[in-house]
């Protein structure tokens, strides 16, 4: 397919090859693969192959550094803070190396480009639509896919220039066919809170340096195909699209970082056919079954092109399996937080090299399913020589990770990786590397209530009525605390609080501490066993 070269006239012979070669890319959701889609498929497979890192250890451990230097800062901080005996200055609680980069910083919202310093991991150099224009999507209507209007996402998605695309408000964005997002763009949702639902899936399709950030992706369904407008000077005919939340195909530096996705009608990532140079991060993944696909055929020993990174994740309610499922490549998957799995949690098939690193994994109670890691299709005569490799991990209720590598193939011993963050970070809510892992609004605050460490995450830049926050001291009398703007408050253990729920402190270092998650719009008061505290969201 890549030598193939369309000519005109088209003779019997060649218009046999094309349709061939479009069969071929059915799974591409391509219906006509024309010049304009040959093009960009040959520079895509270019461009996957330079970003091919021939030692991708090295990239693993350029994370791991990266995350040492992270935690320390946010302890020295954290340190200083204590000392000044403030009850609501205090540091920036954000404790990886990504979200320490541009969230620690007042100045993000009018440097929002510094944020493409910030990819760790094989995303590492996507930049998005550094050195473009800003575009204010200001038009949340998604009804011509053929001659979007200017205003719109799918305008901006489309053009040829750099763009880091922006939005003036709230939106709920409902597309009405998959959004092809091209070269050289961010999405950036931070400011507001930007919903993609209910509609069709996102797509970077033979594309390069896109960055997807902080967007609500749910309850995305098959969009029915047709003629789409893919760029400015092109719009061909697309076959149904799959019903993912966001689909990685042939493309490279590529990052999505903060997206909180469930509930899609196929996967809620897929990243396949060659692409790679790919980083997940700070997502927020829940109620769904297939939740990652890495490498989509046992037939297409291309995608050992594939490396990815997947950090600094929550994994939780509702989650099947998938976490990922893997084909072929290289995967780091790194101090990310998995609470919930029905059946496993990383899979994989056709020899995948697996890096398991610093992450905490809760079993279910069904002891059919404590074990972590599925090799498929495979005997144990086979899979024994996978290497699938767990270093730092904490396995909690009886949950265990599989290792496998052997003889034939290379191990990565002590002396190959730079030692982790150990999972139990991510258990230790002192300082959890997956604290922000969840769609993000504004900027942070953080105060002292009778000792317990409450961190307020003032996220929203939309006006509402006061918020205050009551506490009861020892003797019966309120304390109170008035925050400006609406927040929420994350919980450790990801409760969806209701009135009148309860929920136990853990004790770390022998001093209690709560880090609990309030939605915004809720009235919420919780009474904290114990500590004789209760908060009160108005």
């Amino acid at each position: 397919m890549e030598g193939f070269q369309w000519s005109r006239p088209v003779s019997l012979l060649l218009y046999a090859v094309f349709f061939l070669a479009a069969a071929a890319v059915s799974e591409a959701n391509i219906g006509e693969f024309d010049e304009y889609w040959q093009r960009r498929q040959l520079e895509a497979r270019a461009r996957a192959e330079a970003a091919y890192h021939p030692n991708p250890i090295e990239v693993a451990n350029s994370l791991n550094r990266a995350v040492h230097r992270a935690v320390r800062e946010e302890s020295g901080s954290r340190r200083k803070l204590l000392g000044l005996h403030k009850k609501f200055a205090g540091p920036c609680t954000a404790t990886n190396p990504i979200d320490r980069c541009w969230r620690c910083r007042d100045d993000w919202a009018t440097d929002r480009m510094r944020l493409a310093r910030c990819a760790q991991g094989f995303g590492r150099h996507a930049t998005g639509g550094l050195g473009g224009k800003i575009y204010i999507v200001t038009d949340g209507d998604d009804d011509d896919v053929l001659e979007p209007r200017p205003g719109t996402l799918r305008w901006a998605v489309i053009q040829n220039e750099p763009l880091w695309i922006i939005f003036a408000r709230p939106m709920l964005i409902k597309l009405k066919e998959e959004l092809l997002v091209g070269s050289n763009k961010t999405i950036d949702g931070r400011g507001v809170q930007l919903r993609i639902a209910d509609g069709a899936q996102v797509t970077v399709q033979y594309a390069h340096n896109v960055i997807i950030h902080n967007i609500h992706v749910n309850d995305l369904i098959v969009g029915k195909g047709g003629r789409i407008r893919d760029s400015p000077q092109h719009a061909g005919f697309r076959t149904q699209s799959d019903g993912d939340g966001v689909s990685v195909f042939g493309s490279t530096d590529v990052w999505l970082d903060h997206l909180s996705l469930a509930t899609c009608q196929d996967g809620l990532i897929d990243v396949i056919d060659q692409s790679t140079g790919v980083t997940i991060s700070n997502c927020h993944l829940t109620n769904h079954n297939d939740v990652m696909l890495f490498g989509s055929s046992d037939s297409n020993p291309k995608d050992e092109i594939m490396q990815i990174t997947v950090a600094f994740n929550h994994f939780g309610r509702g989650l099947v399996q998938r976490m990922p499922r893997c084909r072929w490549g290289f995967f780091h998957v790194v101090n990310n937080d998995y609470t919930h799995w029905l059946m496993y949690a990383i899979g994989g098939s056709k020899n995948p090299t697996i890096i398991s690193q610093g992450n905490r994994y809760i079993a279910p109670p069904n002891l059919a399913a404590k074990l972590i890691t599925k090799r498929l299709y495979a005997e144990e005569s086979e899979w024994k020589n996978w290497v699938w490799h767990s270093e730092g991990d904490l396995m909690l209720n009886d949950a265990v990770f599989t290792d496998s590598g052997g003889p034939n193939q290379r191990k990565f011993e002590k002396d190959d990786l730079i030692p982790p963050k150990p999972g139990s970070l991510n258990y230790n809510t002192t300082e959890p590397l997956t604290r922000t892992n969840y769609v993000l609004w504004k900027a942070q605050a953080r105060s002292q209530i009778m000792g317990v460490g409450l961190y307020n995450y003032i996220d929203n830049t939309i006006e509402e009525p006061r918020k205050i926050i009551t506490t009861k001291d020892k003797d019966g009398k309120d304390q109170r605390y008035e925050l400006t703007k609406p927040h929420s408050i994350r919980c450790s253990t990801d409760p969806i609080l209701k009135p009148g729920n309860h929920i136990e402190i853990p004790k770390i270092n022998g001093s209690h501490v709560l880090d609990l998650w309030i939605d915004v719009g809720l009235s919420t008061h919780l009474h904290v066993e114990g500590l004789g505290a209760t908060v009160v969201r108005l």
